[in-house]
C-alpha cells in the first residue's frame, strides 16, 4: 500500500514538473512571437510608399537627427539655387524668388527688394541674361543652435557677348520650423547676408 502511495506521489511530481516545463516553454514561445511581431510591425511602419512619376517606390523613414547635416546643407543649396538662378523671363524669376523666400526670413526679402529697386531683374530680362549658381561647398555648424552656415559658390552670368564668373560667399543661421509643401526640409534661413561677390573671370563668347 505504501509502495502504491509512493508511486502516485512520484507520478504526481513528474506530471507537475512536466506541466511547469510546458508552461514555461509556452510563455517563452509566446514572448518570442510577440517580440518578433512587434519588430515586424515596426519595420512595416518605417516603410512608406511614394508615388514617383506614376510608379510606386518604397522608402524607409528615419529620425531627423540621422540626416540633419544632409538636410541642412540641401536647404541652403536649394535656397541659393532658387534665389540666384535667373532667366530672361519674368515668370521664371518671380517663380524662383517666391519659392526661395519661403525658405528664409525677411533678410532675403530685403535683398530681393534692393535688387529690384536697382532694376537688376529688369536688366536681366531686357539684356537676355541667364544666371546660374554653382555650389563649391557648404559648411554647417551643428554644435550650437540655431545652426550657423557658410555657403561657397560661383555665379555664371551669360550675356549676349560675355560669360562672367563671380565668387559668391554668404552666411547666416538656420532655425527649425514646421515642414510644409513650400518648405519640405523644415528650416528657415535667418540673418542671411553676402560676404563676397566679385568677378573671377570674364570670357568673350
Amino acid at each position: 500500500m505504501f509502495s502504491k502511495t509512493r508511486n502516485i506521489d512520484s507520478a504526481f511530481r513528474h506530471i507537475k514538473t512536466f506541466s511547469i516545463i510546458l508552461i514555461v516553454a509556452n510563455v517563452i514561445t509566446v514572448g518570442l512571437y510577440v517580440y518578433f511581431c512587434e519588430q515586424r510591425v515596426k519595420r512595416a511602419e518605417d516603410k512608406v510608399l511614394i508615388l514617383l512619376n506614376g510608379k510606386v517606390v518604397s522608402a524607409i523613414t528615419s529620425d531627423r537627427t540621422d540626416n540633419l547635416l544632409i538636410e541642412l546643407k540641401d536647404h541652403v543649396k536649394t535656397f541659393h539655387q532658387l534665389f540666384f538662378t535667373l532667366a530672361p523671363d519674368e515668370k521664371v524669376i518671380t517663380g524662383n524668388i517666391t519659392k526661395a523666400l519661403y525658405l528664409a526670413d525677411a533678410t532675403a526679402k530685403r535683398e530681393y527688394d534692393n535688387l529690384k529697386e536697382q532694376n537688376y531683374y529688369s536688366n536681366v530680362i531686357s539684356g537676355n541674361v541667364s544666371q546660374t549658381v554653382l555650389v563649391d561647398s557648404i559648411k554647417v555648424n551643428t554644435d550650437t543652435y540655431p545652426y550657423s552656415f557658410r555657403f561657397f559658390g560661383r555665379q555664371e552670368i551669360t550675356r549676349a557677348t560675355t560669360i562672367a564668373t563671380r565668387s559668391l560667399v554668404t552666411e547666416g543661421l538656420l532655425r527649425s520650423v514646421s515642414r510644409s509643401d513650400n518648405n519640405p526640409h523644415g528650416f528657415l534661413l535667418e540673418g542671411w547676408h553676402t560676404l563676397e561677390n566679385q568677378d573671377i573671370s570674364i570670357k568673350n563668347r
